[in-house]
């Protein structure tokens, strides 16, 4: 199954951060918290709405996958990068391993794992994965933050 498609982002200033991961310990943690320092300063947590704090929990969890993933199938992730442009969040986790990831529809319910692409799949706006030059590739995924509640 192909991923989903991503939208144009908005118009407007994009801001970043980057976590290099090469060679470090403990990447899911490292991730999470990185990932969980960068909502908190752009408002995602902790006084946003329900919705708002509902969202943020899901991109940690997706982010702790898609780092996961890269350790267990692409001998570990070299670098966490996460772009908000306005309500679009994208979230990049970039390996050495070419190979696209591949969601798996069809798995064995008694055995453990196989089910991060398909928590990303449900949870994101959008997600994919494109080859990086000189080798390797970027896998992303999308959210768009909540409206406030009124």
């Amino acid at each position: 199954m192909a991923a989903r498609p991503a939208d144009r982002p908005p118009p407007g200033r994009a801001e970043r951060r980057r976590l290099p991961l090469a060679a470090a310990p403990g990447a899911v943690a490292r991730s999470r918290e990185f990932t969980r320092g960068a909502l908190r300063a752009w408002g995602w947590l902790p006084g946003a709405d329900a919705r708002t704090r509902t969202a943020a929990e899901d991109v940690l969890l997706m982010t702790g996958e898609l780092v996961t993933n890269a350790c267990q199938h692409a001998a570990g992730p070299y670098a966490l990068e996460l772009t908000r442009h306005g309500p679009l969040l994208r979230v990049e986790v970039r390996d050495a391993d070419a190979r696209p990831p591949a969601l798996r529809l069809h798995r064995e319910p008694a055995r453990p794992g196989g089910h991060g692409l398909l928590v990303v799949d449900r949870l994101s706006a959008a997600w994919g994965s494109e080859p990086v030059a000189g080798g390797g590739k970027t896998v992303w995924l999308e959210v768009v933050r909540p409206p406030a509640e009124p």
